[in-house]
């Protein structure tokens, strides 16, 4: 799996070490659950959502030529 679960403890709040995250990644909540991805350098990535959830996240990743 590409994207790693992220702790939200017993009071619903989300901590995070700004240091130890990727140069270039993104964090998705949705639904009381929170997961975090390192963006690929070439690649589109989409968030699809489906009665206001995240369904799934899909990558279409490339190379430069």
């Amino acid at each position: 799996m590409r994207m790693k679960e992220l702790e939200i403890d017993s009071q619903n709040i989300l901590k995070l070490d700004i240091m130890k995250l990727p140069k270039s990644c993104v964090i998705v909540l949705s639904g009381g659950k929170a997961k975090i991805t390192e963006l690929p350098p070439f690649a589109e990535t989409k968030i699809v959502t489906h009665q206001g959830k995240v369904k799934r996240v899909k990558w279409d990743e490339g190379e430069e030529f």
